[in-house]
């Protein structure tokens, strides 16, 4: 496997063109950067940004996705070239959503992954943590995690099973803000989680980053072959990536803890965001940048994945987890998921350290 690059263009009025076999950026007609194609996997676009048709039809060519998305990272549109995968596995996947135990199985798998990444989250935390009740907050809220991870395995349906993670994300929203250092408090405190439009700055933060992950996560699964629009944990709507949101539960946390970074190593602040009328907050242009950058850095990472027992760097992980997706829904369902919430069909969520 290899990590590609993804371009991410945050600079209004930017326009892009094709030259020859790479792409050439432009700003107010001066060329500010040049970029081989076969360097790229993907090109994102927050806000206004003009493009050639030429260069298009090249991405569309060569399989390098083109997001546009608002300057919130709203998803607005994406172009792809011809369907990848084989159709077999298409078709193995649609007819093992329609399987309830199958899918309850496979969901239950996200959600365990999702809750024990974050439940690290908050442990980092609380280890770090200079006030004793601090630590024991953010320690309850772990303990509150493993509670829900507990009782995962006995979910009987999905709706029980999307309980329980929802309440398990209202109980690390309420906690997340003892992880922000008391200097910081008073600019990123959440009040729950807000979007379309976020409603703080932190939401804001999270937002931006979220969009990220899940323009790589789609990514992936269109790669392997499964169909984005089709998820398990997700209910299907239409325009709705529904399987990119289920792969990208693991992965908030990620994005979570690199916007804790950022906020507590003072490299944003209350000035990096704009509140608009109506109260909508966003990020500034040259905060996004920075946020971007921070981003791509953090891909580069390795962890240790538990069922390769190797080093992964980070970026990789999206496609190694649609990889297991894709194998889980070609072989035969879990015959017993309630024994471990890991158990199923192969398919094992990343954890962080």
């Amino acid at each position: 496997m290899q990590l590609l690059n993804t371009l991410y263009v945050t600079t209004d009025d930017t326009y892009l063109k094709l030259d020859n076999d790479t792409l050439r950026v432009e700003v107010e007609r001066e060329t500010k950067l040049r970029v081989p194609l076969h360097h790229l996997q993907s090109v994102v676009c927050f806000g206004h940004v003009g493009l050639s048709a030429p260069l298009m039809h090249r991405l569309a060519d060569e399989s390098i996705a083109l997001v546009l998305l608002d300057n919130n990272g709203r998803f607005k549109a994406r172009l792809e070239g011809a369907t990848a995968g084989n159709v077999l596995l298409r078709q193995a996947h649609h007819a093992r959503v329609n399987d309830a135990a199958f899918s309850l199985d496979v969901a239950r798998a996200f959600v365990a992954g999702k809750v024990k990444n974050t439940r690290q989250v908050l442990m980092r935390g609380a280890r770090e943590a200079k006030v004793e009740a601090e630590v024991a907050l953010l320690t309850r809220g772990a303990d509150d995690l493993a509670a829900t991870l507990r009782a995962l395995p006995s979910a009987p349906n999905l709706d029980v099973l999307r309980g329980l993670e929802g309440e398990a994300a209202r109980q690390y929203f309420g906690a997340l803000n003892w992880v922000v250092k008391p200097s910081q408090r008073d600019w990123f405190q959440m009040d729950g989680r807000s979007r379309r439009p976020p409603r703080d700055r932190m939401n804001a933060l999270l937002s931006f980053l979220y969009a990220m992950w899940m323009n790589d996560c789609r990514s992936a699964i269109e790669a392997v072959g499964l169909d984005p629009q089709v998820g398990f944990l997700h209910a299907v709507r239409p325009g709705r990536a529904a399987l990119a949101l289920d792969l990208m539960e693991e992965f908030r946390p990620v994005a979570d803890r690199l916007a804790l970074t950022l906020v507590n190593r003072g490299q944003l602040n209350a000035d990096d965001f704009v509140i608009r009328e109506g109260g909508a907050v966003s990020l500034e242009g040259d905060a996004r940048k920075a946020v971007v950058i921070a981003f791509q850095e953090r891909k580069r990472e390795e962890i240790n994945h538990p069922l390769l027992a190797q080093a992964v760097p980070l970026g990789l992980v999206p496609l190694v987890q649609a990889r297991l997706l894709a194998r889980t829904v070609r072989e035969s369902p879990c015959s017993n998921a309630r024994v471990s919430v890991d158990a199923c069909v192969g398919y094992v969520p990343f954890t962080l350290k």
